[in-house]
């Protein structure tokens, strides 16, 4: 399983923390075999746990037309709504926006290809993901992308657990559909915004797979 840069340093600290506290705890304590076996189970079920959250797969991008907006994240479809979008567009989209579990991949690809016009971090607070004032009040970090039909506005927002966003998005980068924009540190959610005559292809509580279903149709 290959872990994601992001979480290398984690996994590697976390390892060598749980090696060290199952050494001492063999040295210094004598017999308690259960005991022994139960700490090293536990250390063994956590460094397993946290490598999984940053775990980083091979996703293989399908051929699809220029039109169509691939999934940026795993997780399960919380938003379908036309909103008022205030940051950048300042005007009417379609909002679809995806939750996150502790389970899922945490790492983020992107949408469609094009040229990056717009990256802007935002300090914030910490709702619980799902919550619907989330992708207004919590840390989230805002990537505007302009493609062949046009512009799409992708939010990576923070969650409770979610403490850290990790982006390599840069303005003026032109990126292919399906590279990888970074991670939300132990899940959150992803909002899209895009034009209102976008034909979508999710619904409600529909499980997704980042890089595999199709999230929607741009207008031509």
């Amino acid at each position: 399983m290959k872990i994601h840069p992001a979480g290398n340093k984690i996994v590697t600290r976390l390892l060598i923390v749980l090696l060290l506290i199952n050494a001492l705890f063999v040295i210094l304590i004598k017999g308690y075999l259960t005991a022994k076996l139960v700490v090293g189970l536990i250390s063994l079920l956590l460094i397993t746990g946290v490598a999984v959250f940053f775990r980083l797969p091979n996703r293989q991008i399908p051929s699809l037309t220029d039109d169509t907006i691939i999934c940026p994240a795993d997780g399960k479809i919380v938003v379908i709504e036309e909103v008022m979008e205030p940051e950048y567009f300042k005007d009417m989209r379609k909002q679809v926006s995806i939750f996150m579990s502790l389970t899922n991949v945490h790492v983020n690809w992107y949408p469609i290809e094009g040229i990056i016009r717009y990256v802007k971090y935002h300090a914030g607070k910490y709702l619980v993901a799902w919550h619907p004032k989330s992708s207004e009040l919590n840390e989230r970090n805002t990537i505007v992308l302009e493609g062949k039909h046009g512009e799409v506005l992708m939010q990576q927002v923070a969650g409770f657990v979610a403490r850290k966003i990790v982006s390599y998005a840069q303005t003026g980068h032109h990126i292919k559909r399906g590279d990888q924009i970074g991670m939300i540190k132990f899940g959150s959610r992803v909002d899209l915004y895009l034009p209102l005559d976008t034909e979508i292809q999710v619904s409600l509580d529909q499980k997704v797979r980042a890089g595999k279903t199709v999230i929607g149709i741009l207008p031509s």
